[in-house]
């Protein structure tokens, strides 16, 4: 016990120390979670001279709380969608939205076909190279200041969008990828997980005085064992009846989100989503092994420069069609590139059905190594976007 303890010291203290040079060197803290698991974790390299660097091993108490900090991350997505939002301006929403699915799925698809992976390998690689980053995307525009620019309409209905239906694309390939392989065995896996998250969608609609009055205590203390006991318990009731747990807790989050409570979840629950994610994306760095990197360069490096330019494009044409200047869609792309905590959700579902899905070693590693560079590619980018339309000439 007393080593277990030790070893969650040190790991609690590598995700504040890189956490906080992130924060000086005005980066997302994804990137710098999941290198500080690299560090002090099992996997090469073990050594710096002298330095033994093989600090965290696997725990099994670590494993649990990246369970956890998928759950939260998609339970505060479902939090924060907003149906009303979501159908205030349908038309240009769902140009935008499958404008950006059709482009930047489309080029995974590409990208998988091109270096031989098999179809459903290729549809997780699509998946993963399609969907922006919501936490580092939205931290980004409060932090240079465009949240109150037209273009952040553009680009947080992108992310409605594609969070949205992220949602739905993980029903799927859970379904697909614990189904067993044959044609009826993933039909009836799509139908118990249509049918459950269906419930859990009625809930949300219609159960809200129910919620409402659950979540009606005073202590913050109850409160908080309220919505982390019950979003806890319904995600693990989903997983056992071979639905993605994170959509359940999606769904869980939307039902709560319609109360009045919102804020006060914000408030008491986010801490507790912070520390589970943390631990999430340390561990992703804990089963990295970076050598491995060097077997997926090639991919690496023709994936952050397709996709890039992918996002790029779809960005513009979304802010053109939102009828922004050149200017403000330029930074819509640029908004839009940087990829990570969705990214590497779907990479540790493949991973976990390893069994049925071949090369998920080669996709975990690609994923990790992309979502390291574009999240760091992304974030500079939109610090330097207006020096280049400045240079460009061009205005408001």
């Amino acid at each position: 016990m007393a080593e277990v303890l030790v070893e969650l010291g040190i790991a609690f203290t590598a995700l504040a120390v890189a956490g906080a040079l992130a924060a000086r060197a005005d980066q997302s803290v994804i990137p710098a979670y999941i290198l500080a698991g690299v560090v002090v974790g099992p996997n090469p390299p073990r050594s710096l001279g002298p330095l033994d660097l093989t600090l965290v091993s696997h725990l099994e108490v670590i494993d649990v709380g990246a369970e956890l900090g998928v759950i939260f991350l998609l339970f505060f997505l479902g939090l924060e969608f907003s149906p009303d939002r979501l159908l205030a301006r349908p038309t240009r929403l769902l140009g935008v939205g499958a404008t950006d699915f059709l482009v930047n799925f489309g080029v995974g698809l590409g990208l998988a076909a091109a270096f031989g992976f098999p179809w459903l390998t290729g549809l997780f690689l699509a998946s993963i190279v399609y969907i922006s980053s919501s936490a580092v995307v939205t931290k980004a525009l409060v932090e240079r200041g465009w949240i109150a620019d037209p273009e952040s309409d553009v680009i947080l209905g992108t992310l409605v969008f594609e969070d949205l239906l992220i949602a739905v694309v993980l029903a799927v390939l859970t379904a697909v990828a614990l189904g067993g392989g044959g044609i009826a065995s993933v039909a009836a896996s799509v139908g118990t997980a249509a049918a459950f998250l269906l419930a859990l969608a009625a809930v949300a609609a219609y159960g809200t005085p129910y919620v409402e009055r659950l979540l009606s205590v005073e202590a913050d203390e109850l409160f908080l064992l309220f919505a982390v006991g019950l979003t806890t318990l319904v995600a693990g009731e989903a997983l056992a009846l071979g639905v993605s747990e994170a959509v359940a807790a999606f769904f869980v989050g939307v039902a709560f989100g319609r109360t009045e409570h919102v804020h006060r979840l914000e408030d008491v629950v986010g801490p507790t989503r912070d520390l589970f994610a943390a631990v999430f994306f340390f561990s992703i760095g804990l089963g990295t092994d970076v050598t491995a990197f060097l077997d997926v360069g090639v991919l690496l490096a023709v994936a952050v420069v397709a996709t890039s330019l992918s996002k790029l494009a779809s960005g513009v044409l979304g802010g053109r069609f939102y009828g922004l200047n050149r200017r403000r869609s330029l930074r819509v792309g640029v908004g839009l590139v940087p990829r990570g905590e969705f990214s590497l959700v779907i990479a540790s579902l493949a991973a976990g059905a390893a069994a049925r899905i071949p090369r998920t070693d080669e996709l975990t590693s690609f994923t990790v190594g992309y979502v390291l560079a574009m999240s760091v590619l992304g974030t500079v980018a939109m610090q330097y976007v207006d020096v280049l339309t400045a240079f460009r000439g061009e205005t408001d």
